[in-house]
Formats: structure tokens, C-alpha cells, sequence
């Protein structure tokens, strides 16, 4: 009945073009995720003339990237991949489901109305907690430095999982986000173990997805993920912290210790497919950046979408290699009509 079930933080976007200096007055880091709490993200909005706000959140995204290739505009993107273009989407790709929780406020609301028109089914539960939301800063190289208030997101677990729907999904796409509170980490650990018992045809997909979460929580990763993630993914710092390689090749070799398919997202150049002792590069699409903000996720909803399909994982990556270059030219992580 459904694709891809995401469990994740639903987030407002709120993103906003600023420069260097901007990001060394805060003190922020380049490039990463930093948790703040509500009075950041006012001070932060007070210093920002302009911003636009769109839904968020790394599965969020993934899932609405999944439902765009399977509607209208996004299969034109497949004319490109035989294997993948002549398949009928409403038996291939069922609709993909997003499981969080939002605050009972108007904004909540909006993100459940606007994710239902991207063609996701929302299971989201709402708490008395403000919606989460993330202030994006984008330099003008296109890099953003994220500033996530979690919010509701916060009060999510286990007994917030959507069991009927997750045993009716396909693959089950968790990220290392939902490490930072217990709760939330106990809900995935939850769904993980529910789907190996309930359907042993599921693919388990887990995204390290920040350096900063991998290097909170490396142990815990390495700890949990063999014999319970068959996809992998990460770039090269968040998978050089996990398994203490330096080089890429290595990064990703060593990683086949944890899942027998290890993705290397490695920005512009592409991504390492690496399959056990086998390793492949698959280049990137070349683009003019405009924002990197959703790229990973971009990546991981062309990969997803590619294996529902049934295909190789080097077609997956070329996939997942061109929507990740469609929306780094764009601003935010918006698919576009």
C-alpha cells in the first residue's frame, strides 16, 4: 500500500542568504546542524532582513522527493532512466508516508496540508509543543549552516509510530537526527525491530545524516546498525567518524562491516557505491549551486525511488546523483513543478 515510510523531524524551513561574517557573529560552524533552543531562532530572525519559509525536515524532504518522481513533474526527470521510466508509479511506488509530530498551532496545520498536497500520506500527531523549525543560513558559495528548534518533534515516540501503515510500506528510511533525544531514538529502534518481524521482504535505509550526530552518537551507530540497516548512507566525515578511515575508499570499505550497500555522498563528484569489497564511483551532475539546503535528502529519494523500481544500486545512484543536482540549483529544498 505505501513506498517509503520515513520516520523524522517535521520542520518548518525558514532560509535566508547571509555572508561569512554573518555565521563568525554567531559563532556557527559551516556547513553543519546546530540544536538551538526558540530564543536563538528569535535572535536569529531579528538579524535577518529576508527569509522564506518551506516544509522541512530530512525525511520530510526524502519522502515528498520520493511522491515528486512518481507524480507528474518529476518523471519526466526518469526519461533519462529506461529501467525506471516505462514502470507504472501507482504499482511501483505507492505513496511514501511521513510519521512525526507538529505543534496544534495554524503552522502545524500547514506543514500536514502542504505535505498531503506533495502526494505524502502524513501520519502526524500533533503535541501541545510548538512546530519545529530551522533557520537555514546560505552563504554564497551555496553551503548552509542549519539552526534547528525541535520543538514537537521532541515529544515523538514509539507509541507515535504508525504500525498498520509502516507493515503495509516498503522500505523504512530512519536518520541519525532521531538519536538526539531518547524517546525519539527508542521509536526508531522500535520501528526497525517491528518490520523485521512483521514483513521480511522490507528494506531498512538509515542516513548518518550530520557530522555533528555521528560524532555524538558513533558508538551507539556502530552498535546498532549490523544486521538491521541493509542501505547505508552518509558523506565522507559523518562515515570517516563511524569507522575511523581516512581515505574515501577506505571510508566506505570499512563501513561494509556495518550494511552490505554503503552510499558516500561526496558533493559535487558524485558518490562511492560500495558492496562489500566492490567499490564504484558514479559522478555527479554537473550544476550551478544555489543552495545545498535538502541535498542529501534529494539523494536519498532518487536512491529509494530507484530501488523500489527494482534497479541496480549504480542506476540508483545516477538517479539519486541527478535529483541532488536538481535541487542544489534551486533554493531550499523545493522540487518545483
Amino acid at each position: 500500500m505505501y513506498s517509503v515510510y520515513g520516520v523524522e523531524n517535521p520542520l518548518m524551513d525558514i532560509i535566508a542568504h547571509v555572508d561569512y561574517g554573518f555565521l563568525r557573529r554567531f559563532q556557527k560552524q559551516p556547513g553543519t546542524m546546530h540544536l538551538v533552543d526558540h530564543d536563538e531562532v528569535e535572535r536569529l530572525l531579528k538579524e535577518l532582513p529576508r527569509f522564506r519559509t518551506v516544509p522541512g525536515g530530512s525525511a520530510a524532504n526524502t519522502a515528498r522527493g520520493i511522491a515528486w518522481l512518481a507524480g507528474g513533474p518529476g518523471r519526466r526527470m526518469l526519461e533519462s532512466f529506461p529501467s525506471l521510466a516505462g514502470r507504472e508509479p501507482e504499482s511501483v511506488h505507492p505513496a511514501p508516508v511521513f510519521n512525526g509530530a507538529v505543534g496544534r498551532d495554524a503552522i502545524g496545520d500547514q506543514f500536514v496540508q502542504r505535505m498531503e498536497e506533495a502526494g505524502v500520506s502524513a501520519s502526524i500527531v500533533r503535541k501541545s509543543t510548538p512546530i519545529g523549525t530551522s533557520v537555514i543560513l546560505v552563504t554564497p558559495d551555496g553551503e548552509r549552516t542549519m539552526n534547528t528548534f525541535l520543538g514537537a518533534c521532541r515529544d515523538f515516540d514509539s507509541a507515535d509510530l504508525d504500525l498498520p501503515k509502516l507493515a503495509a510500506s516498503r522500505v523504512l528510511y530512519l536518520t541519525g537526527y532521531l538519536w538526539d533525544t531518547e524517546n525519539q531514538k527508542q521509536a526508531a529502534i522500535r520501528a526497525a525491530q517491528f518490520i523485521r518481524q512483521s514483513r521480511k521482504d522490507c528494506v531498512v535505509a538509515f542516513d548518518l545524516a550530520d557530522s555533528f550526530a555521528v560524532q555524538r552518537y558513533a558508538d551507539a551507530f556502530r552498535s546498532w546498525i549490523p544486521g538491521r540497516v541493509d542501505i547505508l548512507f552518509g558523506n565522507r566525515d559523518e562515515l570517516a567518524f563511524v569507522t575511523g578511515s581516512k581515505c574515501d575508499e577506505d571510508c566506505v570499505t570499512d563501513a561494509a562491516a556495518l550494511a552490505p550497500l554503503v552510499v558516500m555522498k561526496i558533493g559535487e563528484k558524485g558518490c562511492l557505491v560500495g558492496r562489500g569489497s566492490r567499490l564504484d564511483l558514479v559522478p555527479g551532475v554537473p550544476v550551478k549551486v544555489a543552495d545545498t539546503t535538502g541535498a542529501g535528502d534529494a539523494f536519498a529519494a532518487g536512491f529509494l525511488y530507484g530501488t523500489l523500481g527494482g534497479a541496480e544500486p549504480l542506476e540508483c545512484a545516477r538517479l539519486a546523483n541527478a535529483i541532488a543536482s536538481h535541487i542544489v540549483g534551486r533554493e531550499g529544498c523545493d522540487y518545483g513543478a
